[in-house]
Formats: structure tokens, C-alpha cells, sequence
């Protein structure tokens, strides 16, 4: 992290712990409107709770550059975003509006494309995609890897589009007007494909990540002072990620969740 004499100014005053906690409250909310409203509800409630989930992508997403550019083992930091990844599979696909059966946890197996799996998958092919532009590859191998990443990362939730702001973040790094600009160009596409191919009012939705912007004006570029929190949150989103997913799964599954 920047040190307090560089990165500090009058206007940034939250540091990456409190903008994790922004993130997984935004996520929950998302997640409850899903579960209670299934489908593209066009329920007031569930369209707020939505958009406050807008904030969570463009902030995880911002993270997942910065600790790309931070990590002391690049190895170490993919595979735990892998394993992550898989482990939320279950949990998210078992408290989706799609879940049938156990056939369900099989990509593919029933629905669209869409959704098949949790947006870790997408954010682990993000450093993945990072590490292709980073390299010594020649320039046509690069293409072609970027073309399989987004590929593979396609049926995840947020799609392709996240390792794509993910790149971005990474490749503007220092220059937020570009990494703001970028983050929306791509997410106008993913709404665009919603607006187009899914439901008009949702792909109008998406474009709610602007809201993300002023909060990560505000980010100091610091941790907090408590090490034991510090620790804590580093391991608080790949954590929380699959839990919550299971608790609302377990409460849909016995009909102790209202539906509406």
C-alpha cells in the first residue's frame, strides 16, 4: 500500500477495509433481492436493493487489480482465487432462481449461458488475463489467450466484462478519470446485452455501477490501522462469498424465505 504521506488527502478517507465492508453489504443486498423477488422484478424495493449491489463488482474488481500489483506470490494469490471459485460454485448455483436439481450444479446443464457459476470465476480469469498482458508472449498469442479467457469467463456472473475492468483497472493504474471510463465503457456493453437479450428495465440497471465512482474517489490507498482486522478482511470477502450464498440457498430451500 502507498504510504499515509503520499496517498492521503483531504477528500480520501476510506481505506480499502471500509470499502470491502461497502462491498459485501451492497453484494448482500443484491443477493436478498434476488431471493425474495425471483426473476427481474420490477418491485421498487428490489430495484433499489439492486442497484446498491452495483457497487460491488467495480470495487471487488478494483481490489482484485491493486492485488495483482501488490502480491508477494502471483502463484499463490490465482490459486486461492481458483479454489474460491470453485467452492462458491455450489452455494451460488444452489440459491439461484435456476437451481432444479443436483443435475443444476453441472455448468450447462439447465438455463441460459448466463449466471452458471459465481463472479469469483470471473475475477480469477481477471488476474489470469493480467498476467497474459504482463507477459513476454508475442503479440498473436496474447490475442488468442485474451480470446479463450473471455470465453471461459463468458457464463459467469458479470460475465466476460469483469476481467475486462479488471484489465483495465490494472492497465490505467494511477489514472482513475481512464479507469472510470473504461469500467463504464464496458459495463454500457454488459447493459446493452441485458437491455437487448435479458430484460430492458435490468440492462438500464447495470449502468448503477456509476455510483461506485465517488466511493472509490475516497479510497486513501491504505489498510486500516488494526493488523488483526486487516487480516481479517483480506480473507473476509472469499469467505463471506460462499457462506451468505449457502444461508439463502438453505432458506429458500425450506420455504423460510419470503417470496414474492
Amino acid at each position: 500500500m502507498e504510504t499515509e504521506a503520499t496517498a492521503n488527502t483531504n477528500y480520501k478517507r476510506l481505506n480499502s477495509n471500509v470499502l470491502k465492508i461497502i462491498a459485501i453489504i451492497a453484494m448482500t443486498s443484491d443477493h436478498l433481492a434476488w431471493a425474495i423477488w425471483q426473476g427481474f422484478s420490477a418491485n421498487p424495493a428490489a430495484l433499489i436493493m439492486h442497484i446498491l449491489g452495483r457497487l460491488t463488482c467495480p470495487i471487488m474488481c478494483y481490489f482484485v487489480a491493486e492485488g495483482y500489483y501488490y502480491t508477494k506470490n502471483l502463484k499463490k494469490y490465482i490459486g486461492r482465487m481458483f479454489l474460491f471459485a470453485v467452492i462458491s460454485h455450489f452455494p451460488y448455483v444452489f440459491c439461484s432462481f435456476n437451481y432444479i436439481d443436483p443435475l443444476s450444479f453441472v455448468p450447462f446443464a439447465h438455463g441460459s449461458p448466463f449466471n452458471q457459476t459465481g463472479v469469483l470465476w470471473a475475477f480469477a480469469w481477471g488476474l489470469v488475463l493480467i498476467r497474459v498482458h504482463d507477459s513476454k508472449l508475442k503479440f498473436p498469442i496474447k490475442i488468442l489467450l485474451n480470446i479463450l479467457i473471455l470465453v471461459i469467463s463468458f457464463p459467469a456472473d458479470w460475465s466476460c466484462i469483469a476481467p475486462m475492468v479488471i484489465l483495465s483497472f490494472w492497465a490505467n493504474r494511477g489514472k482513475f478519470a481512464k479507469q472510470m471510463l473504461w469500467m463504464m465503457f464496458w459495463v454500457l456493453i454488459y447493459g446493452m446485452v441485458y437491455f437487448f437479450a435479458i430484460d430492458k428495465i435490468y440492462g438500464i440497471l447495470q449502468l448503477g455501477v456509476c455510483l461506485s465512482i465517488p466511493v472509490l474517489l475516497l479510497y486513501n490507498g491504505l489498510r486500516g490501522k488494526n493488523i488483526v482486522i486487516n487480516k481479517f478482511l483480506k480473507w473476509a470477502f472469499y469467505i463471506y462469498y460462499p457462506l451468505h450464498l449457502t444461508v439463502i440457498g438453505l432458506l429458500l430451500y425450506f420455504g423460510i424465505f419470503p417470496v414474492f
